[in-house]
């Protein structure tokens, strides 16, 4: 039987003029508040014409990294205090450069989202999430099935609750979610815990009990995320 070839579409080079230059934004090469080199030099330094790279500067500028002044120098702006969700997700697709604090800051803010959204779909799709929740007990014994798992609970959780703004939210970094969540599974009695928490949450979709649900979810969120501060400081992170 003949399969299919598998295609690679090589990177166009405004994409990864954009994607180098993000980069060194990230990971501090050309800080907050400093200036990119003349266009020639920077062109030069990323092997790619001067029209490609202004196409590159146009799409940050565009999304809010840089500032362009016409006849002055090109800046990066304070994205964490101007930044918006094409940030976040721009962040997420980068893990390599974020800092386990940013993660933590992640969690915090999913911590204090989480229940709200759960109690939004207890209210407002019991059904569906029971018809979800019930696939959940028997995943398989492993980081990479739980955390597929856990990242897609709270994507559904968050449609469920019927309100766009949590998925808009969780979306941002539901990548840097799912890499995280491969840390924190790699510990057995994560995945113990959450077993526990997903079984329980089903009985209070099935009761309807929304506090019990809207505080099961409060512990558990707590709990990861003090596992995962306890983790980055035993690893001297």
């Amino acid at each position: 039987m003949s399969t299919q070839p598998v295609w690679i579409t090589p990177q166009k080079p405004t994409d990864l003029a954009e994607k180098q230059l993000l980069a060194a934004i990230l990971d501090g090469s050309f800080p907050i508040g400093s200036a990119l080199p003349p266009e020639r030099e920077l062109a030069q330094a990323l092997g790619v014409t001067r029209p490609t790279l202004r196409e590159a500067l146009q799409r940050l500028a565009r999304d809010g990294w840089i500032q362009i002044h016409q006849g002055k120098s090109t800046v990066v702006s304070d994205f964490w205090k101007e930044g918006n969700l094409v940030m976040l997700n721009a962040l997420s697709q980068q893990p390599e450069v974020l800092t386990h604090t940013f993660i933590t800051d992640l969690l915090e803010v999913r911590s204090a989202l989480a229940p709200a959204y759960t109690r939004l779909a207890i209210l407002r799709a019991s059904d569906a999430l029971i018809s979800l929740l019930e696939t959940y007990t028997d995943l398989p014994d492993t980081p990479e099935a739980y955390a597929q798992a856990d990242q897609e609970l709270h994507h559904q959780l968050t449609l469920l609750s019927g309100n766009p703004i949590f998925t808009l939210i969780y979306n941002g970094y539901r990548k840097l979610s799912y890499q995280a969540g491969l840390d924190y599974f790699a510990d057995a009695d994560a995945r113990k815990c959450s077993q526990v928490f997903y079984q329980g949450l089903l009985e209070d979709a099935r009761h309807k009990d929304v506090e019990s649900a809207v505080n099961r979810t409060a512990r558990v969120m707590d709990d990861s995320l003090g596992f995962w501060r306890r983790s980055i400081t035993s690893k001297g992170r």
